[in-house]
């Protein structure tokens, strides 16, 4: 079984940010003081990382969303088609 694009995606997004964090804050002790620093270079790491080699992820999750919302306006849209069928048929209205 396939697991969710959008599951994956998640993810390698976040071991695009995780990755960075451990290793600027276990081999650099500066950053171990400085902590919100070493979060905001691993969001710039992170942002880059997926950027260059998250593409694929991205297009699948977003593929995937786009075709459960065509799938759920197809849905309403038959609804409404019938329910203006039933009611031009009727008569009285």
């Amino acid at each position: 079984m396939k697991p969710a694009p959008l599951l994956v995606y998640t993810v390698l997004r976040l071991l695009a940010f995780l990755v960075p964090l451990a290793i600027l804050w276990f081999f650099f002790p500066i950053f171990r003081e400085f902590w919100w620093l070493a979060a905001i270079f691993s969001a710039l790491i992170g942002v880059s990382i997926s950027l260059l080699f998250l593409r694929t992820p991205l297009t699948d999750a977003s593929t995937r969303i786009h075709e459960r919302r065509e799938s759920r306006s197809a849905g309403e849209r038959a609804d409404a088609d019938a329910e203006d069928d039933a009611l031009d048929s009727d008569p009285e209205a």
